[in-house]
């Protein structure tokens, strides 16, 4: 898809060119629209040498008008996406003044809008801004918000770009919305669950929720609206419909059989606990050589769902995961017709 990156003068038009980038990889075309400020902070010659594109920088440079340009490419492209979006181009847009080639972009398209504000701290707390941010945001407009921390300025607050992982993410969320999963939802479980044995300790796996978030971050590309449950993990979620965060078997049983009848499909892609121990009150202390404990079987999210489904007559379509050692593809078949599910991921671990 072909993506207009517009880039406005603020001291994160550097990260813009991971943006472009970062889009590039995701397979997508990019055109830059630098304002002239920006160009005081990064070189057109970057840009076109990344997107291997003209970078435009004058609404009336020669050879730009025989095909009225700004009406030429508010007509060809998927996104606009502005990153960084300053207080002053903001303005513009909310106010409807176009004196600038991405000024006039954004009147003439009618394609969907991401924009990445990035100024002081003061400045995106100031009523004004707010007042234009909200009528963007009524206008359909979509933000990317700022990040918080220490700025170009000195100051510590919230205003800070986005980083460039984040605005990629952002805009194939919007794009996603067009794809083949455009109106399904899709519920997907990622991550370990711990089961804790006293307040300090816990049973847990290795799963590190990798695998989940992918297929949720591809829901979303493929336009899906997307609800990821996810046991503990210290990977950031795509940008979702729902992110639910649990962290024992019996949480994620409760969370998913909440929420499975309003969705299409449900990814079983979470390692959950098939056992879970008695739970002390306190500490247990070290005493003997050996530890026992008890151990009893968690809910299967799975095979209720599987079970629900067949008494009712409708349903999602179920999709689990099989990890296994030895009779990979046996015990992956026998799983889907035990716990009536559409389609067994047989994973050899």
């Amino acid at each position: 898809m072909l993506i207009a990156l517009g880039v406005t003068g603020g001291i994160g038009a550097y990260k813009a060119v991971e943006v472009a980038r970062g889009l590039q990889k995701r397979g997508h075309d990019v055109v830059a629209v630098m304002t002239h400020a920006a160009t005081r902070f990064v070189g057109p010659i970057t840009f076109e040498a990344i997107t291997r594109r003209h970078v435009i920088t004058d609404q009336f440079a020669r050879g730009m008008n025989a095909d009225i340009e700004h009406i030429a490419l508010a007509s060809t492209i998927d996104l606009l996406l502005i990153a960084p979006a300053t207080a002053n181009i903001i303005g513009k847009l909310a106010n409807g003044i176009a004196d600038d080639f991405l000024s006039t972009l954004y009147t003439a398209t009618r394609a969907p809008v991401l924009i990445a504000p990035a100024m002081n701290s003061q400045m995106f707390a100031h009523e004004a801004i707010k007042k234009n941010l909200d009528t963007l945001a009524a206008r359909g407009v979509r933000f990317v918000e700022p990040g918080e921390g220490y700025l170009a300025c000195g100051w510590i607050g919230k205003g800070r770009l986005a980083e460039p992982e984040e605005i990629v993410a952002a805009a194939e969320s919007v794009l996603g919305r067009a794809g083949p999963l455009r109106g399904q939802r899709v519920l997907v479980t990622a991550g370990p669950t711990y089961e804790d044995f006293d307040p300090v300790r816990f049973v847990g796996n290795r799963s590190s929720g990798k695998m989940g978030f992918a297929v949720a971050a591809e829901a979303v590309h493929r336009g899906a609206e997307v609800t990821l449950i996810s046991g503990p993990s210290a990977l950031e979620p795509p940008p979702l419909r729902e992110f639910v965060r649990v962290r024992t078997a019996a949480q994620m049983h409760a969370a998913v059989m909440a929420r499975a009848g309003d969705v299409q499909v449900v990814v079983m892609a979470a390692a959950v606990a098939d056992y879970a121990p008695d739970r002390a009150p306190h500490k247990v202390q070290k005493a003997n050589d050996t530890l026992t404990l008890v151990m009893h079987r968690t809910p299967d999210i799975l095979a209720d769902l599987g079970l629900r489904r067949r008494a009712s007559g409708r349903g999602p379509v179920l999709v689990g995961f099989a990890a296994e050692t030895q009779d990979v593809v046996t015990r992956a078949t026998e799983k889907r017709e035990k716990k009536h599910a559409d389609l067994i991921v047989a994973n050899d671990v």
